[in-house]
């Protein structure tokens, strides 16, 4: 069995490196790993994981280490792979199988590589590797006790799922705790999309018409950090309430066939297949550049721009210019993959932080119960507290405590106007 696959042994010294720089801002991961250090709660579990391999996730796996666990990893998306840390944790002795620019049969191969390690629990950012498991490896199942899943993506998948009755055991929706969903998905993806977009174009966003697609915690944080650039936002969106909110949030709503010939930057972020599509893309002005910050790379129909366009060519490094047979050219950025880990590095440590440390405790909290049926399971309430109060206290902030009296009064009836 292979132990791992890398693209470059010779760059762990620089992924250690990364690895510190991520751990020093991730203090409520480190209050856990410390307690997993004595109470050893994962001990001689395998873990396969399926996520993005980045230093945050670097920080997240000498976790489970701490805790007695083994860990086989893959990466969850083709373009995400860091080489360097990818290095660096192949080097500590986990079994890493993902390297930066995978084909699709390769990517398919490192989840099938974890698979081979015998998880007895799985963590994915996407569900491929529960898919995976569901489809082509069902003989891992009756080993496996449970899972948990990062992202909104993989959160609709699992639960489409569990309403038809495939799923077959349980995963704990690590995307949908508050301490993830709130801050991770706004603040993170907000940060991270503009960081991405403006690596691989380094252009003024300041007076840009920026047309983002969707308006679900990430949307938001991607109009949020826009509109503080300077852009001029513009919503899409098919959801009446979440478009109501954008339009009571002060940015311009319509249809994107509307917005298709106004707009500069358009953003995909809604989880949905052929957002922006061929009728769209003829509309739209020259030069216009486009970029998606979901899971996967299905939001921008690629195959009809391919398809529109006369030529095509790299411009720089996650940079392509096609130019359409009405002789415009539209710009993609990072293959229409998601922009803010294949052209930039991904949410910062300090929201990762609260994100992962939702995973860790949420895989303790697998360990430790039986009998779960196959379903899809919020966090539980405890542990979303929990990571919250850690955060709180890493960042030397007290809040304050009901008294007596008020928390009798919030648990009855009886009282009202005195």
């Amino acid at each position: 069995m292979d132990k791992f696959k890398i693209k470059d042994p010779s760059l762990a010294p620089k992924g250690h490196l990364q690895i510190e720089w991520a751990s020093k801002h991730m203090h409520v991961l480190n209050q856990i790993k410390t307690r997993f250090k004595k109470e050893k709660p994962l001990q001689n579990i395998t873990l396969g994981a399926c996520l993005h391999v980045t230093k945050e996730t670097a920080v997240l796996i000498d976790t489970f280490i701490a805790g007695g666990a083994k860990v086989a990893l893959c990466g969850s998306n083709p373009l995400s792979t860091q080489d360097d840390v990818a290095a660096a944790l192949a080097e500590e002795g986990i079994n890493v199988f993902a390297w930066r620019e995978q084909t699709t049969q390769e990517y398919y191969w490192c989840v099938e590589r974890t698979l081979d390690n015998k998880p007895e629990m799985t963590l994915d950012d996407g569900a491929d590797l529960v898919s995976t498991i569901h489809s082509k490896r069902t003989e891992a199942l009756s080993q496996i006790k449970g899972g948990t899943e990062e992202t909104t993506t993989g959160v609709l998948r699992l639960r489409a799922m569990e309403k038809t009755g495939s799923l077959k055991y349980p995963i704990i929706a690590v995307n949908d705790a508050y301490t993830k969903y709130l801050f991770d998905n706004r603040y993170g993806t907000g940060q991270s999309t503009i960081d991405g977009i403006l690596r691989a174009t380094n252009i003024l966003l300041a007076g840009k018409n920026f047309v983002v697609c969707g308006y679900g915690w990430c949307a938001r944080g991607i109009a949020m950090r826009a509109q503080g650039m300077g852009a001029n936002v513009i919503i899409t969106e098919v959801n009446p309430l979440r478009a109501l909110e954008a339009a009571m949030n002060g940015f311009r709503v319509m249809p994107i066939t509307e917005a298709a010939p106004l707009g500069d930057i358009f953003v995909t972020a809604t989880g949905d297949i052929s957002t922006i599509r061929k009728e769209h893309m003829q509309k739209m002005k020259e030069g216009t550049i486009l970029a998606n910050s979901g899971h996967f790379n299905v939001e921008i129909n690629i195959k009809d721009l391919e398809e529109l366009s006369t030529a095509k060519r790299t411009i720089r490094q996650n940079l392509e210019e096609y130019t359409l047979k009405n002789e415009r050219r539209l710009y993609l950025l990072a293959e229409g993959r998601l922009v803010n880990l294949a052209a930039a590095e991904g949410h910062p440590s300090e929201v990762m932080d609260m994100s992962f440390a939702n995973q860790a405790l949420s895989v303790e909290y697998l360990a430790k119960t039986e009998k779960l049926l196959p379903k899809v399971y919020n966090v539980p309430k405890e542990i979303d507290e929990t990571v919250a109060k850690l955060k709180l206290t890493a960042m030397k902030i007290e809040i304050d405590e009901l008294t007596d009296e008020q928390r009798k009064y919030l648990s009855t009836w009886e009282m009202g106007t005195i």
